[in-house]
C-alpha cells in the first residue's frame, strides 16, 4: 500500500482523515491506531512520530471539528441578523447541519468521552461554539429587566441539550430513528415552546 500521507509530508492530517472515517464507521472507540495507520498508508509505529495515542488522534479530530463548528456558528448568528429570535433559531438549525456534514468530528466531539480539556487548545475551540449561543441568548433576552432575565448560560445550555437529543433521536439516520417531523421542524418548534415558557418572545396570537 503506498504511504499516501507520509509522501506527501502531510501524514498528521492523513491520520486524522483516517480516524475520521473510522469514527463514522465504528465509533470513536470502535478502531485501533493500527487501522487508522493502515488506512492513512502507513506503518503503526508511524503514526507515533505524531500522536501519543488513539486519545490525542481523537483529540485532534475533535479540535478541528470545533473550529468547524464554530465557525458555521457564527455564520448562522451572524451577529444577531435580522432579529435576535432569527440569529438564535439560526444557529439551532447550524447544529442540526454539522452533525450530518460532519459526522466524525461530531462523534469525535461529543460522544468520545475525551474531555474538552484534555488540551488548551480543544478548551478554547469548544468555548468558542459555546460563547456564540450564549451570545445569542443575551442578545435575545435584553428586553427583560436583570433582576428577572434567566442565566444565559443556563438557556443556551437547554437549547444546546434540546439540539442534541433532536441530533441524537431523529437526524442521524440510525435504523429506527425516523422522525414524525422534519427534525429542524421538531427543534424550532421546540425552541419556541421554551423560549415562550420563559417569556423570551410572545405568545401566539
Amino acid at each position: 500500500m503506498p504511504k499516501r500521507g507520509y509522501h506527501h509530508g502531510n501524514l498528521r492530517q492523513a491520520l486524522v482523515d483516517a480516524a475520521l472515517k473510522l469514527i463514522e464507521e465504528k465509533g470513536p472507540t470502535g478502531f485501533t491506531l493500527s487501522e487508522a495507520a493502515k488506512s492513512a498508508g502507513v506503518t503503526p509505529a508511524a503514526v507515533y512520530r505524531h500522536f501519543s495515542g488513539r486519545e490525542d488522534l481523537i483529540a485532534e479530530c475533535a479540535l478541528q471539528g470545533h473550529a468547524i463548528f464554530a465557525d458555521l456558528m457564527e455564520y448562522a448568528f451572524n451577529n444577531g441578523t435580522p432579529s435576535a429570535l432569527a440569529a438564535f433559531e439560526a444557529t439551532g438549525r447550524a447544529y442540526l447541519a454539522f452533525a450530518r456534514r460532519h459526522p466524525g468530528h461530531y462523534m469525535a466531539m461529543f460522544e468520545s468521552g475525551i474531555s474538552n480539556s484534555i488540551t488548551p487548545e480543544l478548551a478554547s475551540a469548544s468555548a468558542r461554539s459555546r460563547d456564540v449561543l450564549e451570545r445569542a441568548a443575551i442578545e435575545l433576552s435584553k428586553h427583560i429587566p436583570e433582576d428577572k432575565r434567566p442565566p444565559a448560560a443556563m438557556f443556551s445550555a437547554h437549547i444546546w441539550a434540546m439540539s442534541h437529543g433532536v441530533v441524537e433521536l431523529f437526524a442521524r439516520g440510525a435504523p429506527g430513528a425516523k422522525a414524525p417531523f422534519p427534525p429542524e421542524d421538531l427543534l424550532e418548534s421546540g425552541i419556541g415552546i421554551y423560549l415562550r415558557g420563559l417569556g423570551l418572545i410572545a405568545p401566539d396570537k
